[in-house]
């Protein structure tokens, strides 16, 4: 079976929470890990909400990461979403998850775009 994408949900808990916290720093960390899986930023979006917390979003040529912190639970839920076969994404995963200072990382890789055969893709 030939897949678009693989798609990457992992669960991150032990992290230090002063970086969970941090926006800029979890921004940093985010684009460091798209740019070591060896993806091309596109654009980039992050929130720091209050009291604490941050969200946010890392656009790539290949699809996108995204995190959300939970500082006082130690917790970060992430996606890494890549197409095509030049960027792995267990890369950028793993690259994060020691940048976050985690006990303990879970992860699960569901495959997108599913197809028996090649593809066939039309220019529009």
């Amino acid at each position: 079976m030939n897949a678009l994408g693989r798609h990457i949900l992992a669960e991150i808990y032990g992290c230090d929470a002063e970086i969970l916290n941090d926006r800029e720093n979890i921004e940093r960390i985010m684009v460091e890990s798209a740019l070591r899986a060896g993806a091309e930023v596109r654009e980039v979006a992050f929130h720091k909400f209050s009291p604490q917390g941050v969200s946010g979003v890392v656009i790539i040529s290949e699809s996108h990461l995204t995190i959300h912190t939970w500082p006082e639970l130690g917790y970060a839920a992430v996606d890494v979403f890549t197409c095509g076969s030049e960027v792995n994404p267990w890369d950028a995963c793993n690259f994060l998850t020691n940048k976050l200072n985690a006990k303990h990382m879970t992860a699960t890789e569901v495959k997108r775009g599913i197809f028996e055969q090649p593809v066939k893709v039309a220019n529009l």
